[in-house]
């Protein structure tokens, strides 16, 4: 007599929501955001990363399966024992389930193995390296906003492709500078064009003029500047007063963001081109997103910054879809489901952990061209996602290997 009322039990017990069994660890969804928040990098990262992903919390209303969504924020000093142990204790004391951003390669790298390891979630907006997605790939590990062999393949193919082909590199000697200038040197060589040189500096480097004596010398008909932030401002200042492009030489910064281009100056950054994987002024949904983030953070967000809050969102998204905060649930849930927000349309993540969207190759405006303090760029094309990254079966990751 008991049967049909069990059986009948067990159907409405189907019919339920996914929030009713959903599984959310401490009760709470914990967020870390791991960046520079000092040095070279916080402009472009830091703190506007920190906003973004608090940002990506509210607009998703503030809890995900009934649970409070938090944000905590910390800076790793650019130095990796010092990202790895803030981790560290996030993962194991703090009940932290995914740690955000991480600008600067080698912490990025650092803690993608402990990721792996503690079974969480690393979502890396500010960490460039395409080894991340390479040779030291994780399960764990999702790069959202750009990597260095798309940074590579923009700006670097379009210059070569304008028969500037002999180049020098000055670069940051660390994972990030390392990777960006192999990466670029390879489009050079496969273009038929020629690496002259490369000088290495340190992180930080307040005094690039040896390393500039040593590219005008070189003749090289580029200049590449494989660093970022503070770095790629410092040099891009000393070169304009070296008198670099004066002599015909053309200067490359392989990745500086906005923030860096309006520090600069457009008198001084005028005419250069860049990679980017993010423009404010693209259309209705980058402007409304930037104009909310101008108002807390008083500058246009990075491409790193709107790479956090997409990142953030799609997360969220993830960990709705699949009922439960589990690392590898929720990272099945974000492969499969496609990224569409005002960073990416269409975007997707592959099995090596690549979110692969649209980049753009901008223009540094003229003063004369400029309208306002942030009308900066000019969009000289929108490159595919399949066309700016390396294809899944080049990269050396070993969960993508043939059996």
């Amino acid at each position: 007599m008991r049967t049909p009322t069990i059986a009948a039990a067990c159907c409405a017990a189907l019919l339920l929501p996914a929030t009713a069994g959903a599984q959310v660890s401490e009760d709470v969804v914990k967020l870390g955001v791991l960046s520079d928040m000092s040095s070279v990098y916080s402009d472009g990262t830091g703190q506007g990363s920190l906003v973004a992903a608090r940002m990506a919390a509210e607009d998703f209303g503030g809890t995900v399966l009934g649970k409070p969504i938090e944000i905590v924020g910390a800076d790793h000093q650019n130095k990796p024992d010092v990202g790895s142990n803030i981790a560290r204790q996030w993962y194991d004391e703090e009940k932290v389930d995914a740690v955000v951003d991480v600008p600067t390669s080698s912490v990025a790298l650092a803690v993608q193995e402990l990721t792996r390891q503690k079974d969480k979630v690393f979502l890396i907006s500010g960490g460039g390296s395409s080894d991340l997605t390479g040779t030291a790939c994780s399960p764990n590990g999702i790069q959202w906003t750009y990597d260095t062999y798309a940074l590579s393949h923009v700006a670097g193919k379009a210059m070569v492709e304008r028969g500037e082909d002999s180049w020098f590199f000055i670069t940051a000697d660390y994972a990030f500078g390392q990777a960006l200038e192999r990466d670029a040197a390879d489009v050079v060589k496969l273009a038929g064009g020629r690496v002259i040189g490369a000088a290495r500096a340190p992180l930080n480097n307040p005094d690039f003029s040896s390393f500039l004596l040593q590219a005008q010398a070189s003749k090289a008909k580029v200049v590449a500047l494989a660093n970022a932030g503070g770095d790629a401002q410092t040099a891009i200042k000393q070169a304009a007063e070296f008198g670099l492009t004066k002599g015909g030489q053309k200067l490359l910064a392989l990745l500086a963001q906005i923030t860096d281009i309006h520090s600069l100056g457009l008198a001084t950054a005028q005419g250069m081109t860049l990679t980017e994987g993010f423009y404010w002024d693209m259309n209705d949904e980058t402007r409304a997103f930037s104009k909310r983030f101008f108002e807390r953070v008083h500058r246009m967000p990075t491409m790193i910054q709107a790479g956090v809050h997409s990142a953030v969102t799609h997360y969220l998204k993830a960990i709705q879809a699949a009922g439960t905060d589990a690392a590898e649930p929720v990272l099945a849930k974000m492969r499969a489901m496609p990224v569409n927000d005002f960073f990416a349309h269409d975007g997707r993540v592959r099995a090596d952990g690549r979110m692969v969207h649209d980049m753009y190759l901008v223009q540094v405006k003229t003063p004369a061209e400029s309208t306002g303090e942030w009308d900066i760029y000019k969009v000289l094309a929108t490159v595919p996602g399949d066309q700016s990254y390396r294809r899944i079966d080049q990269g050396g990751c070993p969960l993508t290997a043939k059996k």
